[in-house]
């Protein structure tokens, strides 16, 4: 691995205002992001896991500013994108590029597959049209379709055919960061497989880095190299893929993973309930954001927000039952 990570966040922060009234006044804000920080280095995959609505898909819009952050910093190949012009980050999204969750929506309905594929190069200026065109027909192959698809449009293909060409697009630009926002969830299980496997085998070929945002463990567990546990804007545990799946340490992460099933008859696990409902963003509880459904909770879990730590080599916690200097111990 390098000395410094192609990808690092600290203390990011996305709020969105909530307004009301005639005037439409400022009356909250939901917390969508609340302190997360991780690094990413270059040839890594890094999977984030977690509830629907816990703040994954902003995280990856945030870090390339789709969305724009409330605080925090972003640093690319050692550079805060957060401080940049708008012209400065449209030069840096060249090497950092997104695949959508819905194939179908993030695709033009008016435009040829070939023009769909051909802008982002012809945006930051990249070959002549005949360089562009042969470059659309090499990328359509290397997916899986073939270069007369170029012609077609995105209602004549099936949902996994829409997402590779998303991929084909994605790589257009010979990007080293792509972020994955859920990119097999709309897709059949037959078909996400294929998705899978084809993005494991361009990431070796182009020399790509992930960030792979997914709500199916089993899938993260299959294409990460380590694995983010988030809960309600915060991440709560990051570890490698194999030591956070074999000895989780968050009582979440250990909930999240109780709730996969085994695909055998004959062997039953020990299933998790949490109590309650994941509280609104808008108003999270104190402390530990957890503490309201967590079966260990303590009393500095309701008042204290607890440290992101190293309790293993390369295997950090947010949770008091890891905190050494804490007076009540690990229960």
């Amino acid at each position: 691995m390098s000395a410094k990570p192609l990808l690092e966040i600290k203390n990011l922060k996305t709020y969105f205002d909530i307004k009301g009234g005639a005037l439409s006044k400022k009356v909250g804000e939901v917390k969508a992001v609340d302190g997360v920080s991780f690094s990413v280095e270059e040839g890594e995959i890094v999977g984030i896991v977690g509830e629907s609505g816990c703040g994954k898909s902003t995280t990856g819009k945030s870090i390339l500013r789709l969305i724009e952050p409330t605080s925090g910093e972003v640093y690319f190949n050692g550079e805060n994108i957060l401080a940049l012009t708008d012209e400065k980050v449209r030069k840096v999204r060249r090497d950092m590029q997104i695949i959508f969750q819905d194939p179908y929506a993030s695709l033009n309905p008016r435009h040829k597959v070939g023009k769909i594929i051909g802008e982002p190069m012809l945006i930051h200026g990249i070959g002549d049209k005949q360089e562009r065109k042969k470059r659309v027909e090499e990328l359509l192959e290397k997916v899986g379709l073939r270069k007369e698809h170029a012609n077609r449009y995105p209602h004549q293909f099936s949902g996994g055919q829409r997402q590779r060409i998303g991929i084909a697009r994605a790589l257009a630009v010979h990007p080293k960061l792509i972020i994955c926002d859920e990119p097999v969830s709309a897709l059949d299980v037959s078909v996400q497989s294929q998705i899978l496997n084809l993005m494991e085998s361009l990431k070796d070929e182009f020399k790509l880095t992930y960030v792979f945002i997914a709500h199916d463990l089993s899938v993260v567990k299959h294409i990460s190299d380590r694995v983010g546990v988030m809960y309600l804007g915060k991440m709560v545990e990051l570890a490698s893929s194999d030591a956070l799946y074999e000895e989780p340490k968050h009582p979440y992460t250990k909930a999240l993973l109780s709730s996969v099933p085994i695909p055998d008859p004959d062997l039953k696990s020990e299933r998790t309930i949490l109590k309650g409902d994941v509280p609104s963003p808008s108003n999270p509880p104190t402390g530990c954001t957890f503490h309201t459904r967590c079966p260990n909770a303590m009393d500095i879990c309701k008042t204290t927000v607890p440290a992101w730590q190293e309790v293993e080599p390369n295997h950090r916690v947010a949770c008091h039952l890891f905190n050494q200097n804490d007076e009540k111990g690990i229960i």
